[in-house]
């Protein structure tokens, strides 16, 4: 029988709308939460899926015969009843339900300069070129999937809990933490926690000396506040391959590494595809 379905009708699978179980040792851990990651198992299917959430284009990996899609879950995401839409090749596209659920994320008092919070026009139009300049880079899709979705530590030191804090600037509320701060001195180096390509290379008023590394299908890690730049835009870079060196340029109290890592346009949580500290 003819279907009488119209092309990109919107259909809501009920079997598929649990997620599935973290995979130990290729990473990420699952956490439905804004900020977090979560694991749908798709079904099977001959060719890859494509799978979109919020408008971006997500990751899919093979598992065992079967396609699981690796959701990064924005920290402004609303909780409760999400959806993926997968896209098939004949025009239909499938709603994938799923459901996110709350998570307290603590506030951080910081003191900088004056000029980094009430910035002048000057400033303000810097930051304002800079932050289109990251967009058109951040919205870039690598077909080539990573190899491993466990990340190596990029730099030796102290990880702190301060991903999705909600930040005070001299008593100034601002944007939340989208990234893992790791403790280490000035000259420490910086090495790439997966291979990937290196699409952006700059000095960024609040970022301070900044390099952001494609790795494939929408997951992008980026590197903030160094001293030294080791790379240029269009290296190919394989795991552990020295990025730069650990500074304090831009807005930061001290030296340490700012460590972002992004899926499907969303920064979440890096503990979430960091290897365990050894």
């Amino acid at each position: 029988m003819t279907s009488q379905l119209p092309k990109l009708a919107a259909f809501l699978w009920p079997w598929i709308v649990a997620t599935a179980p973290a995979n130990a040792g290729d990473g990420p851990t699952a956490r439905a939460t804004p900020g977090g990651i979560v694991l749908i198992a798709i079904g099977p299917s001959k060719e890859a899926p494509t799978v979109y959430y919020d408008g971006h284009r997500v990751l899919v990996r093979e598992r065992k015969g079967s396609w699981e899609a690796v959701v990064g879950v924005p920290l402004a995401a609303e909780v409760g009843d999400q959806q993926l839409e997968w896209r098939l090749p004949n025009g239909e596209a499938r709603k994938i339900a799923f459901t996110i659920g709350a998570y307290e994320y603590p506030t951080q008092a910081l003191k900088v300069p004056p000029k980094q919070v009430d910035l002048s026009k000057a400033d303000l139009a810097r930051f304002d070129r800079e932050k289109a300049h990251m967009g058109a880079i951040l919205d870039g899709w690598t077909p080539r999937g990573p190899s491993t979705l466990e990340l190596a530590a990029p730099v030796d030191g102290p990880r702190s809990t301060s991903y999705g804090s909600r930040r005070l600037f001299n008593n100034q509320p601002r944007n939340p933490h989208t990234g893992m701060d790791i403790s280490a001195n000035t000259g420490a180096p910086v090495r790439a926690p997966l291979a990937g390509r290196v699409v952006d290379v700059g000095s960024y008023f609040f970022n301070g000396n900044n390099v952001i590394i494609d790795h494939g299908e929408g997951l992008m890690t980026m590197y903030c506040h160094l001293s030294k730049i080791d790379v240029k835009v269009g290296d190919e870079l394989a795991t552990g391959a020295l990025i730069g060196e650990v500074g304090a340029t831009g807005r930061v109290t001290g030296p340490h590494l700012h460590f972002g890592v992004m899926l499907n346009r969303a920064w979440v949580d890096p503990a979430l595809l960091l290897a365990p500290p050894q």
